[in-house]
């Protein structure tokens, strides 16, 4: 086989292209990199009961709302079963936020222990207000909600509006005068103070936030906290690079002491890079994390792809060391090859029913024990599929050119 008989192949051609295509990806989306690698915060949230899907929809809604609002920009928040749900920070601290996702959030404003106003007539909330260490959030409230206020405030005048968030007394301000003669008013505001500017702003900026994302449905607290920092991935990203290129070393020198042909180390080398590059292209694409778990599975597929390219060099070798003729030997490397990719599938079937549980279970219980493996049973099962369709057959094409003198 010519060489430009080979790359008129259409699998080739096709591989081409997916590498191209892959390397333009990550070029212009970028790999996601996970809290391993780039550090960050993941906070568990348990909440006070069990609860069916449409509450536990609204809890992450509403806990990612709120995260937006705070500023955070890299934040992923998903349930883990159905009492749980773990938020993902990427280069947060998790005290900074910890108050935030770890607040129900219930407003409700008191007069004489009467209630005023609650956080469900709450329309807008409007931009925090900082001067000195004294803080704002003005609001606006529905006219039914401005008329309950009116009710209960009139002849008041200079008795304290108390106002709660979660129970917990933020302010109690003396009613005005113009508050109190019973003519509803939609605009309202919350006011404190701090011991300096910094922690004003981060209570007005708290309160608004909490007040803007609304109430969440049931009751929640922090049971786990944990940080990584963006110094261990780096550490752990150059000791993967170190790794990757020790493997390629050692993977050359078993082929090489295998076949004694040093020029069959040039395939199995390019096809296992580019089998990296389709997966890390795939993850591009989709914005699959890619962690600690990602990358095992990275390795486990590349692994499984030399055991594959083995088997197929080991059966294309077998047809050429036949004596026939030019045509019925090839013959018969086409009919090796059909073998070897029979086992290949077969192999390559019994792996990704063992994935496909642990996918599941992963994907179901999100950050937490087991489902931690979710990255890398996904990412085992792509790169196997990305191998057995589209390098597997480039490879034994290419080895069949080399081989074919």
């Amino acid at each position: 086989m010519k060489l430009k008989e080979f790359l008129k192949d259409k699998r080739v051609l096709l591989l081409i292209v997916l590498v191209i295509a892959s390397i333009g990806a990550i070029s212009v989306l970028g790999i996601q990199q996970g809290l391993d690698l780039k550090g960050g915060s993941t906070i568990q949230i348990q909440l006070e009961k069990p609860v069916d899907t449409a509450t536990m929809n609204t809890v992450t809604a509403v806990l990612d709302k709120r995260l937006n609002i705070f500023g955070v920009k890299d934040v992923k928040v998903y349930p883990s079963g159905n009492q749980n749900v773990i938020v993902e920070i990427a280069g947060v601290q998790p005290e900074e936020v910890a108050k935030i996702v770890g607040s129900n959030g219930k407003f409700e404003a008191k007069i004489n222990n009467q209630t005023a106003l609650v956080g469900s007539d709450i329309t807008q909330v409007k931009t925090y207000q900082v001067t000195g260490t004294q803080w704002q959030v003005p609001f606006t409230v529905s006219l039914d909600g401005a008329n309950r206020f009116a009710q209960v405030a009139k002849g008041q005048a200079g008795v304290p509006v108390e106002m709660y968030l979660d129970d917990e007394l933020i302010t109690s301000p003396e009613l005005a005068e113009e508050l109190a003669n019973g003519n509803p008013s939609t605009d309202v505001m919350i006011s404190g103070g701090a011991a300096t500017k910094e922690e004003a702003q981060t209570e007005a900026k708290s309160v608004q936030t909490l007040l803007q994302s609304g109430a969440l449905p049931v009751k929640v607290k922090i049971v786990g906290v944990s940080s990584v920092s963006a110094d261990l991935g780096d550490q752990f990203i150059n000791g993967a690079l170190i790794a990757g290129l020790l493997a390629l070393v050692v993977i050359a020198a078993i082929i090489i002491l295998r076949y004694r042909t040093p020029i069959l180390v040039v395939p199995i080398i390019l096809t296992s890079i580019a089998e990296l590059i389709l997966v890390l292209g795939a993850a591009a694409v989709i914005h699959w994390n890619i962690d600690l778990a990602a990358i095992a599975g990275i390795i486990a597929a590349i692994g499984t792809g030399v055991d594959d390219q083995i088997i197929i060099t080991d059966e294309v070798l077998k047809g050429f060391s036949e004596k026939k003729g030019k045509r019925r030997r090839l013959a018969g490397v086409r009919s090796q090859i059909k073998g070897a990719f029979f086992i290949i599938f077969a192999a390559a079937g019994t792996l990704i029913a063992a994935m496909l549980p642990l996918a599941y279970i992963g994907f179901s219980r999100g950050a937490t024990g087991i489902g931690v493996l979710s990255g890398f049973a996904f990412t085992t099962v792509l790169g196997v599929l990305i191998g057995i369709f589209i390098t597997r057959p480039v490879y034994a094409k290419f080895i069949e050119m080399i081989l074919d003198k």
